[in-house]
């Protein structure tokens, strides 16, 4: 017996996110998948600029995302 999973892939992102944390799917072009974890910080003429924890900016084109969400903020830092 073989088990098949299907996974549905969701777009709920709109332009009406913008300052909320998001997380994005994207395909590469070499067909892989990518995740982008962040605040969107715009979204113009069709790119999505995600300002990562560590502060870098990352732009992805509409068109490449296969999936997205608003998500939760982090957690706080673990104490040590």
């Amino acid at each position: 017996m073989s088990a098949h999973f299907a996974a549905r892939l969701v777009v709920s992102v709109s332009e009406a996110d913008v300052g909320r944390r998001v997380s994005l799917r994207r395909r590469l072009p070499s067909g892989q998948y990518s995740d982008v974890v962040g605040v969107l910080e715009s979204w113009e003429n069709g790119v999505l600029t995600v300002r990562r924890r560590t502060g870098e900016l990352v732009e992805v084109p509409r068109d490449i995302v296969v999936a997205g969400k608003v998500v939760p903020p982090p957690p706080p830092p673990r104490r040590r």
